[in-house]
């Protein structure tokens, strides 16, 4: 199976996807192992701040060597140079923000799949045509599961996954699943800021373990 298609059925398998950042290499490594050993195969490290292009190549380096079957993804991805860049440093699949053409452009090049944030019906339908399979509604805390319930049908061939403001809490998950999504993208609910300055890696891992059960259950 061509990567593109085994990363479309692994990220819905799933359910969810971490992403983080932290500008020391030290804890990205950590963090990383953390969530691997919860269970964790898919990982999305945000490209944030001058250290993160160091830190992700470090994360490869650890994954190709301890972790042959994590995927390792690159988010916050805006523009042609940063694409290249981490496509050469070994990013599995990047993710935008925005619909950014440019970088489906590069990506489609690559054979790399591509994920574009998306806000509006407009958005979503421009970048379907522009070939995307999957849709990262973002900022997800804005525009609610009521946003993807009422678009849903719009588009049957689309994946959505939002991302931004979904919680750990049973409910907030279930609502997103029933309206519709094939996975959440955790940040900041899962991976807090306190967490990371207390390197409370533990925690991280207890917490991934508990998200992917609650995924699971509302998955059915």
């Amino acid at each position: 199976m061509e990567k593109k298609e085994d990363i479309l059925k692994r990220i819905p398998e799933q359910g969810i996807l971490p992403l983080y950042f932290d500008k020391s290499e030290e804890v990205s490594i950590e963090v990383l192992r953390a969530l691997y050993d919860a269970g964790i195969r898919m990982v999305e490290y945000t490209n944030r701040g001058e250290a993160a292009l160091k830190n992700f190549s470090k994360m490869v380096e650890l994954r190709n060597k301890e972790m042959k079957d994590l995927l390792l993804g690159i988010g916050t991805i805006k523009n042609r140079p940063m694409t290249e860049i981490y496509i050469a440093e070994g990013a599995d699949f990047i993710i935008c923000p925005g619909l950014v053409e440019e970088v489906a452009e590069v990506a489609d090049h690559n054979k790399i799949l591509w994920i574009p944030g998306c806000m509006t019906p407009s958005e979503v339908i421009k970048a379907e045509n522009m070939g995307a399979k999957m849709i990262k509604l973002f900022p997800g805390n804005i525009l609610g599961p009521e946003f993807m319930s009422a678009i849903k049908s719009l588009f049957p061939d689309l994946m959505f996954m939002p991302t931004g403001g979904v919680s750990l809490d049973r409910e907030n998950i279930s609502s997103w699943f029933k309206a519709g999504v094939c996975a959440v993208g955790m940040g900041s609910k899962l991976i807090s800021k306190q967490l990371l300055e207390e390197k409370n890696y533990r925690k991280i891992q207890e917490l991934t373990k508990q998200a992917m059960a609650i995924v699971n259950e509302v998955k059915g």
